[in-house]
């Protein structure tokens, strides 16, 4: 018998939302650091910077995280898994190696 949509398992599906998380915490983590060091200012997209200026610096960056995250499971759960996956692949290269030049290179 076959299985129903929402029984059926991917893995590249799974390891894609594990990254995507993974790389989420990472880029929050990082943009505190970031913020904490270099101030408001270095945070580049102004969305966040806006949460962040108005909410305080953790609660917003914190709110950004897990909405980010959220979409990411609500794509997983659509079978949307090669979106997830490449937005992952897009945020390690524009915010974790951009943090990562910023805080283990220029500092």
């Amino acid at each position: 018998m076959g299985t129903g949509g929402a029984s059926r398992r991917s893995l590249f599906g799974d390891v894609a939302l594990l990254v995507f998380l993974l790389v989420q915490a990472s880029d929050g983590v990082l943009t505190y650091v970031g913020v904490s060091m270099y101030g408001l200012g270095i945070e580049g997209n102004p969305l966040v910077g806006w949460l962040m200026s108005t909410i305080g610096e953790g609660p917003g960056l914190a709110t950004a995280k897990l909405a980010a995250g959220g979409f990411g499971i609500a794509l997983h759960l659509s079978d949307v898994h090669r979106a997830v996956a490449l937005l992952a692949v897009f945020y390690v290269a524009v915010a974790i190696l951009p943090w990562m030049a910023i805080l283990f290179y220029w500092s």
